[in-house]
Order: C-alpha cells, then structure tokens, then sequence
C-alpha cells in the first residue's frame, strides 16, 4: 500500500466511526433528538457499526486500522515502522472531519442547545429536566464518572489491551480475513468493550477518536457548549497509546 492510499483511507474510514460514534452520542444527549435518552447500549452498538462502517470502506486502501493504538501495537510486534506516521496523520484528520460532520448533521440541535424559558407557543415547559443547556463534550469526547487520573488511566490500558490484542489473534484465525467477516468480529469485540469495559472512562480505546474531535469541540461556535476540559484530555491519548503497546508485546511474545 502507498503512503497515499493509507492516508486517504485512513481519514475516510475514521471520519466515518467518528460520524457515526459521535452522532450516536449526540442522538442519545442532545435535545430535539428522537433517540434522546436511549441509553448506552444505543451507544455501544453506535460505536460498533461506525467500527463497521469505517474498516470496511477503508480496509481496501490502508487495512481500515482507524486508531493510533491499532497502529501501534501491530508496529511493536512486527517491527515495521516506516508508515506508522502516515497512519496517524490520517486518524487524526479523519476523526478531525468526523467530528466536523457530526456537527453538521446535528447543528439544529447544537444551536437550540440554549436555556428554555417557555415552549413555542408561549407558554412554560413541564419537564424540569430539560431547562438547563446541555454539556456537549460527551458528544465529541470521552469524560470520566469518577475523576481518578490513575484509576481513569489504568481503565484505558486494561481497554485498549482488550481491543488490540485479540485484534492482533484475530490474524490467526484462518478464513476470518478471507471470508470478509474480520471486520465485523472487531465492530461486535468494540460493543463488547463499551458493554463491559465503559463505564468508568466511556471507553475511548483510541488517542484519535477522543483529541481530534475534542480539538474540533474547542473551536466550534456551539452554544453553551462548556468546557473542552483539556485537563483530561491526556488519559485518552496516553492510556490507549499504552495498552496498544503493551498488547502488541504481550502478542510478540506469547503468539
């Protein structure tokens, strides 16, 4: 593969799992959404059909791998690094894009994200819990439920570990690749770790999906939007970058 089909096919196929991931957040969060308040197993299964959606289309032109952790453990255990930066630059930009389309299919409803102080007709809303704005980083980016920097970074290595190394077995599987169904193993491996594993961080598994759209989160013109919470946003980078690494060892070693 060509330094030029990796990179075109690793923006197109992250901008896709970002669109789809972030839009399933954003259907579940936003108000004047149909799917609002639909739960995290709407969430996971999001998530899992963008892992879908996004390997698929990219896997002709790059092998679809969509997460800088990916990349990297497959680099650890191989030992080929010489295009490792051709596919982070397309995550990058890809789940950049992503976030980007998520915003504009979502805009009405990023823009009504305002206090309501009565309904069109005038006259005042019932549901107390719809009164206030709501934080829209959760759509972009992964926020911890309890903020514990050790325990949130620990989460992420045990999660990515999860994902890459039975990712790296999966290639030893015969007839998987050949068969096509690859990369649906992986979409249901990712509903599986956002089933079991999200809780504590919301999962990110992957330094693209959570810093290039919570870079984009910081820049666009949503109202009432809070805080990018920058403070975090490391854990997600680091911690996914780790357990990638760790995975593609512990796969060099024992495999």
């Amino acid at each position: 593969m060509s330094n030029g089909d990796i990179f075109v096919g690793e923006i197109i196929g992250t901008a896709i799992l970002i669109l789809f991931g972030a839009g399933v957040c954003a259907a579940v969060t936003l108000r004047h959404s149909k799917a609002r308040a639909s739960g995290w197993v709407v969430i996971a299964f999001g998530w899992g059909f963008g892992v879908l959606a996004g390997a698929y289309t990219a896997a002709p032109l790059s092998g679809g791998h969509l997460n800088p952790a990916v990349t990297l453990g497959i680099a650890v255990d191989t030992g080929e690094w010489g295009k490792v930066w051709v596919y982070l630059l397309g995550q990058f930009a890809g789940a950049m894009l992503g976030a980007v389309l998520c915003y504009l299919t979502y805009f009405a409803q990023f823009q009504a994200n305002v206090r309501r102080t009565g309904t069109t007709d005038g006259t005042e809303g019932t549901d107390a819990t719809d009164d206030g704005p709501v934080p829209t980083l959760g759509v972009f980016s992964t926020i911890p439920e309890i903020r514990n920097p050790v325990a949130n970074l620990v989460t992420e290595i045990i999660a990515t570990v999860g994902l890459v190394l039975p990712v790296l077995a999966f290639g030893l599987t015969e007839g998987l690749g050949e068969s096509g169904t690859l990369v649906l193993i992986v979409s249901l491996l990712v509903v599986g770790i956002g089933l079991s594993l999200g809780g504590p961080t919301g999962y990110a598994i992957n330094p693209a999906r959570d810093l290039g759209p919570r870079i984009v989160h910081t820049f666009l013109p949503i109202p009432n939007k809070g805080t990018s919470d920058w403070g975090y946003a490391w854990i997600p980078v680091a911690g996914p970058l780790i357990g990638g690494a760790l995975a593609g060892l512990v796969y060099n070693l024992a495999f």
